[in-house]
């Protein structure tokens, strides 16, 4: 089983305002978004399949606790409230679908897979799709 557990710094990042464009959020938040998600710092920790994810931001932090192939609460990059289930995708690669609670719009997922000493994270809104790269700190 792959060990995501660990504390990560982004390496890159690409199309991340356009995915926040993509879920309609406005200009100037995605100013203020862009900037605040710079620099994100993530700790993962791992038992098994039971998965903790924090990440923070200067203007925010996030906390998702799930299970694979277990359905739990979690909010979209612009924090809309959805139900989410994990599965694995590949021996690597965790894929996570995300159903709008309420409302609708772009369907979403995440997906986060180990390729040697970097973790690929990918937020897709519809067909546009933010790839972070992080490395281990």
């Amino acid at each position: 089983m792959p060990n995501f557990a660990g504390t990560w710094k982004m390496k890159s990042s690409e199309n991340f305002d356009e995915l926040l464009k993509a879920l309609g959020v406005n200009a100037m938040l995605r100013k203020v978004a862009v900037a605040a998600a710079s620099k994100p710092h993530v700790e993962i920790r791992q038992d098994g399949e039971q998965f903790y994810i924090k990440t923070s931001t200067t203007v925010r932090t996030t906390e998702i606790n799930f299970h694979i192939g277990e359905e739990f609460d979690e909010e979209t990059v612009d924090g809309r409230k959805c139900k989410s289930l994990a599965t694995w995708e590949s021996e690597n690669k965790i894929y996570c679908k995300q159903t709008l609670v309420d409302g609708d719009g772009p369907k979403t997922y995440w997906t986060r897979e180990l390729q040697e000493d970097e973790l690929i994270l990918t937020f897709a809104a519809d067909d546009v799709v933010c790839t972070r790269v992080y490395v281990r700190e």
